[in-house]
């Protein structure tokens, strides 16, 4: 694609994905306020931000996804880094196979600034390649709520990846992980 045709395609793809999820900020002011009283009553919490200095292995994802009869590849086998440089923040990147059994690249920052007793939530904001039918297979910009367990050594993520027409395969997925340092 030239640089013509790739600019129109990702304003689409930039202004579709923000009108899509201003209506997740509209919820999440809608919600702020009962987080608060659920943190309040012991729930939820806002997790204080310190530095930390942990480096996390992955082996891919499992996925289960939402349109069961299409046929996706649930086993996305891969290898991925997380390092975790904050209690709120880290940075990841890593390679698998994804639903359309294609190779995917993926790099992103996850911002995980409530606890729910052992749990992280937040998000993780990211760019991703691979996906034969989302700008024949180039990068995008990803946005997806996520949740993750860290105990010790061992620890896993929780990612709601959402569907995006016939181009991007909602689903949930697990992605177990190993800390290294």
């Amino acid at each position: 694609m030239t640089n013509s045709k790739v600019f129109p395609v990702c304003f689409r793809v930039i202004n579709t994905w923000l009108q899509r999820i201003s209506k997740y900020f509209l919820l999440v002011f809608i919600l702020v306020p009962e987080i608060s009283t659920a943190e309040q009553s012991g729930y939820f919490e806002i997790i204080q931000t310190k530095p930390v200095s942990e480096f996390w292995l992955n082996p891919g994802f499992y996925s289960l996804h939402f349109q069961r009869d299409k046929g996706h590849n649930n086993r996305n086998f891969g290898v991925g880094g997380e390092y975790r440089y904050s209690t709120v923040g880290s940075v990841t990147l890593g390679i698998f196979d994804n639903s359309d059994r294609q190779t995917s690249h993926y790099a992103g920052w996850y911002w995980q600034p409530v606890g729910l007793g052992p749990v992280r939530l937040g998000a993780v904001v990211g760019a991703i390649d691979g996906y034969p039918k989302m700008l024949d297979g180039g990068w995008f910009v990803a946005v997806i709520p996520a949740a993750s367990f860290e105990f010790r050594n061992i620890g896993a993520n929780l990612l709601f990846v959402p569907s995006y027409k016939d181009r991007l395969y909602g689903a949930i997925s697990f992605q177990f992980k190993l800390k290294l340092h």
